[in-house]
């Protein structure tokens, strides 16, 4: 079982758990569903977006511990200091160590650029609760979904009035989304295995149609890469560890984004 398998199977149980304590008709009454989300599709092409999601996380499956000194607050308000163009959010406990806390809290600072659930989605309930916490956008992997069930959830997603983030690793991937005015992300980090290959990006690039906002995801730490994905029509790109591991991701953030301008 690799560790893709290990977290899906994981996930699976922790949902079917959640469903028993929470019920919909809760989060629908929450006081952030009626907030109408921030678009990320926006965010990444206005004219003045740097492109970067600078993302909050504490823990890795290969890392390990990242960073768990810093809090949410702190990091979300040296994010937006630093201008990015959205903040993902890793909401999975067991294998991140987050929480939708998480959002809620940044939430409290961040009323002005779009948050992205970063989390496992296997059932249309985390769709539901990822707008009852206060997130914009969601993340759908397609690695660990069948073409109905992304198709499903983006409906789903976009009856709530968030955008979705497909996630795709190779050629199989993107095959099951129906490709037409879709945030396309390419993880350049195989999740079954860890490994990172920047080659992920341009080789998929050119089978994204021009009518998508493409993203690149994982191992970005070269404010020179990006400007080289920018060249393949890249808009969005996807970037943790390289500020987490460092003591203010903020300060870490605002230095990079001064290269890439």
């Amino acid at each position: 079982m690799n560790i893709l398998d290990k977290i899906i199977a994981h996930k699976k149980q922790e949902v079917a758990q959640l469903m028993k304590e929470v019920s919909l008709e809760k989060l629908v009454k929450s006081p952030n569903f009626n907030r109408t989300p921030i678009s990320l599709k926006q965010a990444l092409t206005s004219k003045n977006s740097t492109g970067i999601i600078a993302e909050y996380k504490r823990q890795s499956p290969s890392k390990g511990i990242i960073n768990d000194k810093v809090s949410i607050i702190e990091v979300t308000q040296g994010y937006l200091e630093a201008n990015v163009a959205a903040q993902s959010i890793l909401t999975d406990t067991q294998f991140f160590g987050g929480s939708i806390l998480d959002i809620m809290q940044a939430r409290t600072v961040n009323e002005i650029t779009p948050i992205l659930r970063k989390d496992f989605i296997v059932d249309g309930f985390q769709i539901v609760e990822a707008k009852a916490i206060g997130a914009d956008a969601i993340l759908l992997i397609a690695a660990c979904l069948t073409k109905q069930e992304l198709k499903n959830y983006g409906k789903l997603a976009e009856d709530l009035g968030l955008d979705v983030l497909y996630e795709v690793h190779n050629q199989e991937d993107l095959d099951k989304i129906e490709l037409d005015n879709k945030i396309i992300g390419v993880n350049n980090r195989n999740l079954k295995t860890f490994e990172v290959d920047l080659e992920h990006s341009i080789e998929l690039a050119s089978q994204i149609p021009d009518s998508c906002i493409k993203v690149s995801e994982s191992g970005l730490s070269d404010p020179r890469v990006i400007m080289g994905l920018k060249e393949y029509g890249f808009q969005g790109f996807l970037i943790g560890e390289n500020f987490m591991k460092t003591e203010n991701p903020g300060n870490a953030c605002q230095e990079f984004i001064s290269q890439i301008r």
